[in-house]
C-alpha cells in the first residue's frame, strides 16, 4: 500500500492531484483548512476504489505538521510520497500588512520546509521516497511581491534538499506552474490551462525524480529571457505592483 500526502487538497491542483493519485492499492492523506471539502474528496477517491485519510488543520501551525505526519505514518508505517502543494497567492507587491505576509510565508514556505523535515527520517529509514514541490514561475521571474520571494524560497530550499538526500533512494522534484485556472486565478480560469497540466508533471517526477518541471512549457522561454536579459524585464513590469494597488 502506497501512502501519499497531498497539502492543499481540497480544491484546485491539490483536488486533482488526490483524485489522480488515489487508485486501488494507495492511500491518500490528505491535508487542508476545509473539513467538509477533504471529505468530499476522500469520498470521490474511495468511490474510485482508493483509500483515503482527511486530516484537517492549519499548515501554519507545527502541531498540524506533527499530526498528519503522524496519520501518514499510521496507515503503514511509512511514506512514499509528499507533495508540497498547499499555497496562498497575493497581490504583487511588498506593501502587505504583517497579517498578510506572515500567513504567506508561514503556508508557502515554511510549512513545505517543516513537512520535509517531518518526513525525511521514514523516507531515509525505507531508502525511497519522493518530494515534490510545487513552486511557481513567479519563482523564476520576481514580479509577484511577497508570493514571488517564498517561491523563490522553495526554489532554493528544494534544491539544497534534494542535493542533501542524493544516493538515498529519494528523489525531490520543483514543479513551476505558469498561470493554471484555479481558485487563484478565478477570473481568467476558463481560458488557462486546468490543473491537470500540473498533476502530469507530478505523476511525471514520480515515475522519475526531475530536477524542474515547468508547465506549461511556453513558459521556460519568459524564464530565460528574465535570466539573459534582465533589464528588460525591469521595464516591461515596472511599476506593475503600484498600478495593481
Amino acid at each position: 500500500m502506497r501512502v501519499v500526502i497531498v497539502t492543499g487538497a481540497s480544491a484546485g491542483i491539490g483536488r486533482a492531484t488526490a483524485l489522480r493519485l488515489g487508485r486501488p492499492g494507495t492511500t491518500v492523506v490528505l491535508a487542508g483548512r476545509r473539513a467538509d471539502e477533504l471529505a468530499a474528496v476522500a469520498a470521490e477517491i474511495r468511490t474510485a476504489g482508493g483509500e483515503a485519510v482527511p486530516v484537517p488543520g492549519d499548515l501554519r501551525e507545527p502541531a498540524a505538521i506533527e499530526a498528519l505526519t503522524a496519520a501518514a505514518l499510521g496507515v503503514t508505517g511509512r511514506i512514499d510520497v509528499l507533495v508540497n502543494n498547499a499555497g496562498l497567492g497575493g497581490p504583487a507587491t511588498v506593501r502587505l500588512d504583517d497579517a498578510q505576509l506572515t500567513e504567506m510565508v508561514d503556508v508557502n514556505l515554511l510549512a513545505p520546509i517543516r513537512l520535509m523535515r517531518s518526513v525525511l527520517p521514514a523516507m531515509l529509514a525505507a531508502g525511497a521516497g519522493s518530494i515534490v514541490n510545487i513552486g511557481s514561475v513567479a519563482g523564476e521571474v520576481g514580479i509577484g511581491g511577497v508570493y514571488s520571494a517564498t517561491k523563490f524560497g522553495l526554489r532554493g530550499i528544494t534544491d539544497s534538499v534534494r542535493r542533501e538526500v542524493a544516493g538515498t533512494g529519494i528523489g525531490v522534484t520543483l514543479i513551476e506552474p505558469g498561470r493554471v485556472g484555479t481558485e487563484m486565478n478565478a477570473r481568467d480560469a476558463h481560458r488557462l490551462p486546468g490543473p491537470e497540466v500540473v498533476v502530469d508533471a507530478i505523476e511525471r517526477a514520480l515515475r522519475r525524480a526531475r530536477r524542474r518541471i515547468v508547465v506549461p512549457w511556453r513558459y521556460r522561454i519568459s524564464m530565460l529571457a528574465a535570466a539573459a536579459l534582465p533589464g528588460i524585464t525591469d521595464r516591461m513590469y515596472a511599476g506593475k505592483a503600484a498600478r495593481s494597488r
